[in-house]
């Protein structure tokens, strides 16, 4: 199952075929990686319509040959003005589902054009093609669709516009079915048309808004008509002798870092990689960085988030100090969304962009807005209506954020792009091809096919419990239960782990591409 791609030019990953292909395609008719990327997320949100879409969010690191630096970009939405933790007076929480449970602003429009503009060399209309064809004519109906469609088909029921595409003539698809979105290609030519503002203050957000009120939801044009990404400065932190990157608050890209903090204090060189010490020394590393997590993270124009204190390298000292090599610790942690998307580019004059979207959970809200094609993400129904909670609900706010893009560096040149869906698994499997390809000298196809872990609660499920693919000995697995690990056998090679992918650049300069054998993802280079 282990394959890496070798290209002597440019590299695409991502975890659909026909994506990185489109990709591949922007490549070789003169675009650089920013352009290529944009025409990967375009794609995605057509041919891996359960994990991503115009409706959702996007996050990004891009680094320039000429900027010479790396730069993020937010792409995430803010709650709607009107939205209060009062209009949900008598819940719990906030539905997971379902219209009430759309009360963020879509921003990876708004991304794919802030990208465009600041580095892109054609046109939106130009990058946006291979996803109006696919939309269009259609495409081969994806084993990862098939299995979340039968997983969802209950919820894909309930909204009329959504069971049309996703459920046509009220049946599931066949595998590798022909699967066309003619409202969505029509979406889409809008956008080739009009650009950002059509999508935002346009036509077609009147039409996004109008079948939202119908259907009882909340937001209004004036929030689209107010929605703004930013670029920032990301965030990072040294490890041996690369420097890592990530995307700064409401994103918890944090947490990768603070785990290779505290990894850092112990010598895997001493350590094989795959023993029963590896798996605890990860888990527990980010069991801890979790727990700070879980009580700073939101969007830190509302709250102050220490990240000083959290990424200084004396506290990742005191936290290696505090784990003990032979007992597991219990935390609380959250309940997060794995429907996700992650895709990396890298093009011949050295311009690099590591990018991942997301709709929350699969199928998001299960709302498609209208005649549009565009299925609405459900990322604010985690909010919490607990006032005193940082990640309260607040009119205009971005909510806590599991999206979170890699980059690593060498002699300050981008060495490493990395990152998978996986909600809460992120800086888990992160840190494990990190570790891998760093301390073990693994490539990227051996580093995102070796067996791996998640720990903690997806959505759906609260508990503790440590999955942990079958392929891994068994030896080291009972030793992990012995410590104190809820361990779960799951699968040799499980799709609960997400789909990473990965690019390496040599000394050489030629650029390996490693894709995910649990995603129907592809590498594609020349």
């Amino acid at each position: 199952m282990n394959k890496t791609i070798v290209g002597a030019k440019t590299m695409v990953v991502s975890p659909h075929y026909l994506a990185s292909q489109a990709g591949n395609s922007i490549l070789q008719k003169g675009g650089n990686a920013f352009d290529a990327a944009v025409a990967v997320s375009a794609c995605l949100a057509v041919v891996y319509p359960h994990m991503t879409g115009l409706g959702g969010d996007s996050f990004w690191l891009t680094y320039s040959v000429m900027d010479q630096k790396v730069r993020a970009y937010n792409g995430s939405g803010r709650s709607g003005s009107k939205l209060t933790r009062e209009v949900f007076k008598g819940k719990k929480s906030i539905p997971h589902r379902g219209v009430e449970s759309i009360i963020t602003v879509p921003g990876m429009v708004d991304s794919w054009d802030a990208v465009l503009t600041e580095y892109g060399q054609l046109s939106l209309a130009e990058v946006l093609e291979p996803a109006i064809q696919y939309a269009s004519i259609g495409f081969p109906f994806s084993k990862d669709q098939h299995e979340n469609t039968v997983k969802n088909a209950d919820l894909l029921r309930i909204d009329p516009d959504t069971a049309a595409i996703f459920l046509p003539n009220e049946r599931i698809p066949d595998l590798n079915e022909r699967f066309v979105q003619t409202n969505l290609a029509t979406t889409l030519k809008d956008l080739a048309r009009y650009g950002r503002e059509g999508f935002y203050k346009g036509e077609l957000a009147a039409r996004i808004i109008s079948s939202l009120k119908e259907k009882g939801g909340m937001l209004t044009l004036e929030d689209f008509a107010n929605h703004q990404g930013m670029w920032t400065d990301p965030l990072s932190t040294s490890y041996r002798e690369y420097q890592i990157y990530q995307v700064p608050p409401n994103s918890h890209g944090f947490v990768g870092l603070m785990a290779l903090n505290i990894l850092e204090n112990f010598d895997l060189s001493l350590i094989p990689e795959g023993s029963y010490e590896y798996y605890h020394l990860l888990v527990e590393s980010l069991k801890r960085s979790f727990q700070d997590r879980n009580a700073v993270l939101t969007d830190p124009d509302f709250h102050s988030i220490p990240l000083e204190q959290l990424l200084s390298k004396s506290y990742a000292k005191e936290i290696a100090d505090s784990i003990d090599l032979h007992i597991a610790r219990d935390i609380q942690t959250q309940s997060v969304g794995s429907d996700t998307a992650y895709a990396a580019i890298m093009d011949e004059e050295g311009n690099a962009v590591s990018f991942i979207q997301s709709l929350y959970f699969e199928f998001g809200s299960g709302v498609v807005t209208g005649n549009t094609g565009i299925i609405m993400q459900n990322r604010g129904s985690f909010f919490s209506l607990d006032e005193s909670h940082v990640n309260c609900l607040e009119p205009n706010k971005r909510t806590f954020h599991t999206l979170m893009p890699a980059m690593a560096l060498k002699n300050e040149r981008p060495r490493i792009l990395y990152g998978t869906q996986g909600g809460e698994g992120q800086p888990q499997t992160q840190t494990v091809i990190i570790t891998r390809m760093i301390d073990y000298g693994m490539d990227p196809g051996r580093a995102v096919s070796e067996p791996r872990f998640v720990w903690g609660r997806t959505w759906g499920a609260d508990s503790q419990e440590l999955k942990i693919e079958g392929r891994v000995n068994l030896n080291v697995i009972e030793q992990l239960a012995k410590a104190g690990h809820l361990v779960n056998r799951v699968k040799e090679f499980d799709g609960v782990m997400g789909h990473a992918n990965v690019i390496l650049i040599d000394d050489q300069g030629f650029v390996h591409g490693g894709v995910d054998p649990r995603s129907d993802g592809a590498a594609v280079g020349r």
